[in-house]
């Protein structure tokens, strides 16, 4: 409890007073206050109830609506203020008795957020109490949820290559239709016998073929997906294209997996019907780590599997350190139809192109151009193995992801 600068104000005024009147009257007087001061602080010792609204997921980078509102009884006035982690945005913090601010989660993963700060300030307005904090509230913060729904919108539209299609013609598939009479050019293998039994007439399954496919997302989270593109890392980059896989291969029925590794694998999420979300519930606190990338061991967790997309997220830096990745390459190229995926660097191409003005933008421009050609280098050795390159700007990787796939998809259909 604490007075508040009304309460100061009139006790210094009291101690003026006493110039000019008897001191028992100055005393009572200030017992009078002292006991206002306390009967203003008991009647808001309770703490109040507050609410806090708030999403329990939010996108990485896009705001979110967030209010807290404080009861008013007994005439009380609250102040309230929320605390943020460091990777948490508030504006604004603080509010007296409702608060409308924005939350942002900067970075992904597992937040915590504290509980509200309050202190109530009584009727009288001579006393304040200070509260103990609330609980806590988890806040997870996924990739960009919003861009990839944007990207499923348009595909549902049929507005990229590759959009939402109808089911697959009918023939000899796998998927099964209905029964109808037999025909004369009707394979064999078509016949219903119990079917035929029953109505004393020849009579075929009808199938329908099959044309879900499966997309198999590899996520790099080693040493080199720790790099800093303006306001994300590689990783972050790369979840959020693995996003828009997701979502996409969700809304054209298709089965979609995922794994993460780096010298070991860090999850496994199998191919399933709707794995889309599934893969960004499993992949969204993924973290980079400082071991390096062990590429042979996660393709061939996958190589032998059913034949599919699949998308290897990764940094294309130089032969050296892609070494492990061009070994296993052929691993997956010779059964599935991969792409490998790693995001430019804005930085990197500004310091190649400029045209340097001292000694010191001379080195870092022929270093940048030294890496540039280092990154051709292993395009060139991928596209002989196989694999398809994607390099692309942050804001541009998942399109090209989506439209990679999808033209994938369009391939296997012929």
């Amino acid at each position: 409890m604490t007075p508040t600068p009304r309460a100061a104000a009139l006790l210094a005024g009291l101690a003026l007073a006493a110039l000019l009147v008897t001191p028992v009257l100055a005393a009572l007087a200030a017992l009078a206050l002292v006991a206002a001061i306390a009967v203003d602080a008991h009647s808001v010792r309770r703490p109040p109830a507050i609410d806090r609204e708030v999403s329990h997921v939010v996108a990485r980078g896009v705001p979110a609506t967030f209010g807290l509102r404080a009861e008013h009884d007994h005439g009380r006035t609250v102040r309230m203020r929320q605390a943020t982690p460091a990777d948490v945005r508030i504006e604004p913090e603080a509010a007296t008795g409702e608060l409308r601010a924005t939350l942002t989660g900067e970075r992904r993963g597992r937040h915590s957020l504290p509980g509200v700060a309050s202190v109530s300030r009584g009727p009288l307005g001579l006393a304040r109490w200070h509260h103990p904090d609330g609980p806590p509230q988890e806040l997870l913060v996924y990739p960009d949820l919003p861009a990839a729904r944007r990207l499923t919108l348009l595909v549902r539209r049929g507005a990229l290559t590759g959009g939402h299609a109808a089911r697959g013609p009918l023939g000899l598939g796998t998927e099964f239709e209905s029964i109808r009479d037999y025909l004369p050019d009707d394979d064999v293998r078509q016949l219903n016998w119990r079917a035929s039994g029953r109505l004393g007439r020849p009579m075929s399954n009808q199938y329908r073929i099959e044309q879900d496919r499966e997309v198999i997302c590899l996520v790099d989270s080693g040493r080199l997906m720790g790099t800093p593109l303006g306001d994300r890392t590689r990783l972050d980059a790369a979840l959020d294209a693995v996003t828009a896989v997701g979502l996409v291969a969700d809304e054209l029925g298709d089965r979609c997996g995922a794994v993460a590794f780096d010298s070991s694998l860090r999850v496994e999420l199998r191919p399933r019907r709707s794995g889309g979300r599934v893969v960004v519930r499993g992949l969204f606190d993924l973290e980079p780590t400082t071991r390096d990338s062990d590429f042979e061991l996660a393709f061939t967790r996958v190589g032998a599997a059913r034949r599919a997309m699949v998308l290897v997220f990764t940094d294309l830096v130089d032969l050296a350190a892609a070494r492990s990745l061009l070994a296993a390459a052929p691993l997956l190229t010779r059964r599935h139809a991969v792409a490998v995926v790693s995001a430019e660097d804005p930085d990197l191409r500004h310091a190649a192109a400029r045209v340097p003005s001292d000694p010191a933008e001379a080195y870092e421009t022929v270093a940048a151009v030294d890496v540039l050609e280092a990154r051709l280098a292993v395009t060139a050795q991928l596209r002989r193995r196989g694999a398809e390159v994607i390099e692309a700007p942050v804001d541009q990787m998942a399109l090209r992801c989506v439209q990679a796939y999808l033209s994938a998809k369009a391939r296997a259909r012929l």
